[in-house]
C-alpha cells in the first residue's frame, strides 16, 4: 500500500466518524466547541435533506459537503503543519498548489465515504488550551464496538475558530501525513510530491 493510500485510509475512517454524526450529543459548551458542533449540524442538514436522497443528487450532496469542510477547516494551516519544515522548500506558487491539491484529495475521499456511514453518537467533554490561539476540543465517538476518542485541534484566525488537526485514538492527522511527506521530500524536490498529488486528484 502506497503512502497516500495508507494515510488516506486512516483519514477516511476518522473523517467519516467526525463528519457523519447522526446523533451528536453535547455535554460541554464553549466557543471552539460550539463552532465545531455548528459545522457538524450543517452536515446533518445535508444528510437529512429529502431533495438530496436520490442517487442523481450525489454530486450536489458532495459539493455541499465540500463547502462545509471549507468553513470548518483551515486547510492552509493544515498544509503548513503537515509539511513541517519542508513547507519552506516550496515556493509561493508551489505552496498554493499544494494546499489546493491536498484539500481536493481529502475532501473527495471523505465525501464519497460519508454518505454511506452508519449512525454514531458524539459526546463533547472539554476544551484544553494548547497556546494562546489554539485549543483542543475533546470528544468521544460512541460506537457499537466501543468508545473512540476524537480531539479536534482548532486555531483562531481573523476572529474565527477553524480545525487544523484531528487526533483519533492518539493518532494525529498532521503527524501521520508529515511522516509520509517527509519520506518523499528527503531525496526528492517539492515538484515530485506535487506530481504525486496531481495524479491522485486526477484519479479521484
Amino acid at each position: 500500500m502506497s503512502f497516500q493510500e495508507e494515510a488516506m485510509k486512516k483519514y477516511i475512517v476518522g473523517m467519516t466518524l467526525i463528519l457523519c454524526l447522526i446523533f451528536p450529543v453535547s455535554s460541554f459548551s464553549g466557543q471552539p466547541t460550539d463552532i465545531v458542533k455548528g459545522n457538524l449540524d450543517k452536515v446533518l442538514d445535508v444528510l437529512r435533506d429529502p431533495s438530496l436522497k436520490a442517487e442523481s443528487a450525489r454530486k450536489a450532496k458532495k459539493d455541499k459537503m465540500r463547502h462545509i469542510s471549507q468553513e470548518m477547516f483551515d486547510f492552509t494551516e493544515l498544509s503548513k503543519r503537515s509539511l513541517g519544515r519542508n513547507w519552506s522548500k516550496f515556493n509561493p506558487d508551489q505552496q498554493k498548489e499544494f494546499v489546493g491539491l491536498y484539500k481536493s484529495l481529502l475532501e473527495d475521499a471523505y465525501a464519497d465515504k460519508i454518505m454511506l456511514y452508519a449512525e454514531v453518537k458524539i459526546v463533547f467533554s472539554k476544551e484544553v488550551a494548547l497556546t494562546e490561539k489554539t485549543v483542543e476540543v475533546q470528544s468521544t465517538a460512541l460506537t457499537k464496538s466501543g468508545e473512540i476518542p476524537i480531539h479536534y485541534r482548532v486555531i483562531m484566525k481573523d476572529s474565527v475558530w477553524r480545525v487544523y488537526d484531528i487526533v483519533i485514538e492518539g493518532i494525529s492527522l498532521i503527524d501521520n501525513y508529515r511522516a509520509q511527506f517527509k519520506e518523499i521530500l528527503v531525496n526528492k524536490p517539492p515538484e515530485s510530491l506535487l506530481e504525486t498529488l496531481r495524479k491522485k486528484v486526477e484519479k479521484a
